[in-house]
């Protein structure tokens, strides 16, 4: 792999990592649902009038929407915004052991014992992050956190039954279907739409575009072209960075602290997700072995 290919990996798991702390700086003007409403406006309207809806799949793009889109990142967001993002950026990453326990259902599978000690270490690190009192004491914001990488991680099965698509087609036409859906869902559980429009600052437009230009566009125009040039078991592996990068920038940027517990935790969740993706990069095909959207980190679309 070359040097400047390594480098673009790390700076993509870099910016998925700081996703979650920048995410953060958003909702102190943007209510989580709204945010995620005016996200999704801003990706359609960049990418849709490049890319044609793809003929034939309006019907599981539009399933895509409700679930991929609004169910898991309404969740997801919602739960960033009441939690620390470094506790975020380590419990986002259940969606690993999700997604391996749905891959052995829907698809048979098999486990071995090696991704059987890493899901049961991951779940043990989520467990030892969750039980930290600071954690516990939001429990319900976890629990979205965790019910948005379950839905995530169904949407991986959804999307892997569309067959080949262009991953930014994909992206675009889901976006412009959630955007009615998050608009609706926040005029309906929120309020101060407008006013937050008027009076937010330049910090929460930044970190707004950021979630539109950098993580959702420009971080793929990379990281398509390294799954398509090099095998999977030498990309797939940079993703293991994400949450170390999103523990780190939550330190870095908003100044949060980590108990000893959490960082125990951390450690052994993404130890058993190591164990759980190296082990499936070695032994699946390139095209079963890519991650599936949001797995390493902030809710983006990853190709399937």
């Amino acid at each position: 792999m070359r040097v400047v290919d390594v480098l673009g990996l790390l700076l993509v798991q870099l910016l998925w990592g700081a996703h979650f702390p920048i995410s953060k700086i958003a909702f102190r003007d943007f209510s989580p649902l709204f945010l995620v409403a005016l996200r999704f406006t801003a990706v359609a309207a960049i990418l849709c009038p490049f890319w044609r809806f793809p003929r034939g799949k309006l019907v599981p793009i539009l399933g895509l929407s409700l679930t991929y889109g609004s169910l898991a990142y309404g969740f997801q967001f919602a739960g960033i915004a009441h939690l620390d993002a470094s506790t975020a950026a380590i419990v986002t990453q259940a969606q690993v052991p999700f997604a391996a326990i749905l891959a052995a259902y829907f698809y048979s599978d098999r486990f071995g014992w090696q991704r059987l000690a890493g899901l049961a270490l991951s779940c043990l690190g989520i467990v030892l992050v969750v039980g930290e009192p600071r954690v516990s004491s939001n429990f319900i914001w976890v629990l979205s956190i965790l019910l948005s990488v379950l839905i995530q991680a169904f949407g991986a099965i959804q999307i892997k039954s569309l067959g080949p698509i262009s991953s930014f087609t994909l992206t675009g036409w889901i976006a412009f279907f959630t955007a009615p859906q998050m608009l609706l869902a926040s005029f309906l559980l929120e309020s101060g739409q407008g006013l937050s429009l008027r009076n937010a600052s330049w910090h929460s437009w930044a970190a707004l575009g950021y979630t539109v230009f950098v993580v959702a566009i420009g971080t793929f125009t990379v990281w398509y072209p390294m799954l398509r040039r090099y095998s999977v078991n030498q990309v797939i592996p940079f993703t293991l960075l994400v949450p170390v990068f999103g523990v780190l920038s939550g330190v870095s940027i908003l100044g949060e602290s980590l108990s000893v517990q959490s960082m125990l935790g951390g450690i052994a969740t993404i130890a058993g997700v190591a164990i759980i993706v190296l082990r499936r990069a070695r032994v699946a095909s390139p095209a079963a072995a890519e991650p599936q959207p949001i797995a390493a980190g902030p809710a983006v679309h990853k190709e399937s």
